[in-house]
């Protein structure tokens, strides 16, 4: 009888994150922990003591996220930067205009600025970490 293996390349790995710059582990560890925690936030009753405490986790996890992209430049289209920065701008720009329409009783406003931030920040741009030869695509689907 053949002993199982599973293919070399189809196996969840952190070491090509963990083998990355300190910025870049900061950075996916805040986001990923953004992102759990976002899904938590979005699905759980509003307006309570740990939704306003859980939001202020999240809002600094989120610009933990966004500064901690600023230092980040393995995609050069103009000079050291590219799209990712400009929307880490707006992360950073968003993120304190959401927390005074929440302190301002905005509700409305409130959660569609923290819905936008949770879609574009973290799935859409989550989700382009996981092309071929990034980091997070090496992570999850193996080197």
């Amino acid at each position: 009888m053949l002993p199982r293996t599973r293919p070399r390349g189809n196996r969840v790995t952190l070491a090509p994150l963990l083998q990355s710059s300190p910025v870049i582990v900061v950075h996916a560890l805040a986001a990923l922990s953004a992102f759990v925690l976002g899904a938590v936030q979005l699905l759980a009753p509003k307006g309570t003591l740990p939704h306003r405490l859980l939001g202020w986790v999240w809002v600094v996890l989120m610009a933990v996220v966004a500064a901690g992209a600023l230092g980040i430049h393995t995609i050069r289209l103009v000079g050291p930067f590219s799209p990712i920065h400009l929307l880490s701008l707006f992360t950073l720009a968003i993120l304190p205009l959401a927390v005074l329409h929440a302190r301002r009783h905005r509700v409305r406003q409130h959660g569609r600025m923290m819905v936008l931030l949770f879609t574009g920040a973290l799935v859409i741009a989550g989700g382009f970490t996981l092309l071929p030869g990034r980091i997070m695509h090496a992570v999850v689907f193996g080197g």
